[in-house]
């Protein structure tokens, strides 16, 4: 099983899934330099010291809002869509797995009770951060990959 997977249409990135069976020692950033929001693995061993340090002011411009979803317990179903709203298709993300939603738009259904962090750029402006539009019928809907 793949444990990092880019979820890519038409050559464009829409999402990296990252499983919760990934284990890799050290750090590794698993999304491009250019995205606005990055998404890292870090293990390291015990002793290992970070030096203490604090972030910079840095002026960045965020066109879209990107997230993150970890989910702790339960299912998710992410459904894919482009931005002119058509259905792609879908993943089904387990406890432990994370998924960083680059690009695109993307609707969900939990499939059994869920527990999720989501991170994303702030402040939340509301209703006008996002556009809502109706989502793919049941037959339509085609999951690829692991989670079921």
């Amino acid at each position: 099983m793949n444990s990092v997977e880019q979820c890519q249409f038409d050559g464009k990135l829409y999402a990296i899934i990252v499983r919760a069976s990934f284990r890799e020692p050290g750090i590794h950033f698993f999304s491009p330099p250019e995205l606005s929001q990055q998404l890292a693995y870090m293990s390291h061993p015990a002793g290992k010291s970070i030096a203490p340090h604090r972030h910079n002011k840095v002026t960045r411009e965020v066109h879209y809002t990107q997230e993150v979803l970890l989910i702790q317990k339960g299912k998710l179903q992410v459904d894919f869509y482009t931005v002119e709203e058509e259905y792609l298709e879908s993943r089904v993300l387990c406890a432990g797995d994370i998924i960083l939603l680059c690009s695109g738009a993307h609707g969900f259904h939990v499939l059994e009770p869920l527990e999720m962090f989501e991170i994303k750029q702030g402040p939340y402006a509301g209703e006008n951060d996002k556009t809502r539009f109706s989502e793919a019928a049941p037959s339509e809907i085609r999951i690829k990959g692991p989670g079921l």
